[in-house]
């Protein structure tokens, strides 16, 4: 393993490296650094940097290695979603590398979300999910991970297998007994997978992580940012993060905020309601993979801090 993406990114040969590509960037469209470029986050999967230009505050991202696909995937949902995602100011994809427009606040700390709020994010969503499913072939050429359903089950025996061989005492550890508890899950994931492959909703473009602090209120708009735990997956699975939210942290109405979601997609109440129950168990998966990527190239210390999520993830299939 090479050095850590934190301390890669905190180095001076990097800083000088990135601000020659935004500088470039910006001079290719008549624009320029009129200010200081400041590095207000590092995290073990991206760092951000704020970048005051003639054309207004802009920000850096740069992704670790197995998230490199975020710019190139904002580049192609904002082809596919013009009204729903902002297109990049440039990219390299290549690096993973990305300059956007600063575009104010997000709609979490704009304010406390009502639920009327929480369905027109929920049918936003919906209605990006209607418009990339017949993008399958772009979406996967951007880099999008293929969690589709049919890929689940081989996922799941993988992390089991890698998860197992880890040394006691890392924090992703799976042990003889855990081992058997999660074998004894598989044949209900099997059923999982059998529905959603049979579903009336597609496997398409998944956030990943939807919640408030990840979608800016423009005017009237919503726009969704932040898409390096996105994935090709089943629809519903895109509930999962919102579900987890919104009945633990508000006292708003499940039901009465998934009926914007199941609007958009016109289909009966029960049906979704299946879907849902079967999409939690493959999103556990794949979600403790994601989260799994999001740390290949994390420091010993930073698997301490941020490690407990990718076993937390992979043993919410044993919960009734």
């Amino acid at each position: 393993m090479g050095r850590p993406f934190s301390d890669r990114v905190a180095g001076a040969d990097w800083r000088r490296e990135v601000s020659a590509w935004i500088s470039e960037q910006l001079q290719l469209r008549g624009h320029w650094v009129t200010g200081t470029i400041a590095q207000p986050r590092i995290r073990p999967w991206s760092t951000q940097l704020t970048v005051p230009t003639s054309e207004g505050l802009m920000w850096f991202k740069a992704n670790a290695v197995g998230l490199t696909f975020e710019p190139g995937l904002q580049a192609e949902l904002s082809r596919i979603a013009p009204h729903s995602v902002d297109k990049p100011y440039a990219i390299d994809a290549e690096r993973g590398w990305m300059l956007t427009r600063e575009l104010g606040e997000t709609l979490g700390d704009s304010h406390e979300l009502t639920e009327d709020d929480w369905r027109r994010l929920l049918g936003e969503v919906a209605a990006i999910q209607r418009a990339a499913a017949d993008h399958r072939e772009s979406l996967l050429i951007a880099g999008l991970p293929n969690f589709a359903p049919v890929t689940v089950l081989d996922r799941y025996d993988r992390v089991v297998e890698v998860f197992s061989s880890l040394p006691d005492g890392h924090p992703a550890h799976v042990s003889a007994d855990l081992r058997g508890l999660l074998r004894t899950a598989r044949p209900a994931i099997a059923r999982a997978v059998d529905t959603l492959t049979e579903s009336s909703l597609p496997v398409t473009w998944q956030h990943g992580d939807l919640h408030p602090g990840n979608v800016f209120a423009v005017g009237d708009r919503l726009k969704l940012f932040d898409f390096g735990d996105g994935q090709w997956a089943h629809a519903a699975e895109v509930m999962c993060v919102p579900y987890g939210w919104i009945t633990t942290m508000t006292p708003h109405s499940w039901p009465a905020v998934l009926n914007a979601y199941r609007e958009v997609w016109e289909v009966q109440s029960a049906d979704l309601d299946d879907q849902l129950a079967a999409a939690t168990l493959t999103q556990a998966v794949n979600r403790a993979v994601s989260w799994s990527t999001s740390l290949d190239e994390a420091t010993a210390a930073e698997w301490a801090q941020w490690g407990a999520f990718p076993l937390h993830h992979l043993t919410r299939v044993l919960e009734p």
